[in-house]
């Protein structure tokens, strides 16, 4: 069997997407336990670290945590399957750029922060490999704005003709009328 380079590249890819994957939904399912108990603190706001407070706000609410984690797992999900692998990539992008926010400005562990790094860096190797359909992907988008746009031109100018004919209409019918 002889390999060429688009068949590493397709290897080299999957395998990456995996590796964000399986982060994705054990990042996601954690979310089911991650933040455990993390808002019965005894001390006040100003006594808290920043890992300390973010973890306080997350354990708060537990159903806030858990819509985070099934935003994760659907990236995870978008990412694994080919067809859907590059808005599964934008989408966990915006996932990865805020934790590494947090991670960042709420000075959380080091690890935490160059893992979330690492993930977002495989997303942008992904992106990368896939840059002719991303390109398409966003001409594609400009065009179809373009379109709507002169639709939404075209709508507007008849809505404003309708008016105009229904306020010509009343005019002329009250024009009409002897008071």
């Amino acid at each position: 069997m002889n390999f060429n380079k688009k068949d590493y590249l397709d290897i080299f890819e999957n395998a990456i997407s995996w590796i964000v994957v399986l982060a994705m939904f054990i990042y996601g399912f954690g979310k089911l336990f991650q933040f455990e108990g993390a808002a019965e603190i005894d001390k006040t706001v100003s006594e808290l670290n920043g890992m300390q407070l973010m973890w306080a706000f997350y354990g708060y609410s537990k159903s806030f945590a858990i819509t985070l984690g099934i935003f994760e797992v659907i990236g995870g999900l978008l990412i694994l399957i080919k067809r859907t692998r590059i808005i599964g990539c934008l989408f966990t992008s915006t996932i990865l750029i805020n934790v590494i926010l947090q991670d960042i400005f709420f000075e959380i562990h080091l690890g935490a922060l160059k893992a979330a790094i690492l993930y977002q860096v495989l997303i942008l190797i992904i992106l990368w490999i896939n840059k002719e359909k991303v390109i398409r992907s966003i001409k594609t988008l400009l065009e179809a704005r373009k379109i709507q746009q002169t639709k939404t031109k075209f709508a507007i100018k008849l809505v404003v003709a309708f008016v105009i004919f229904v306020g010509l209409r009343i005019l002329e019918y009250y024009g009409t009328i002897k008071w």
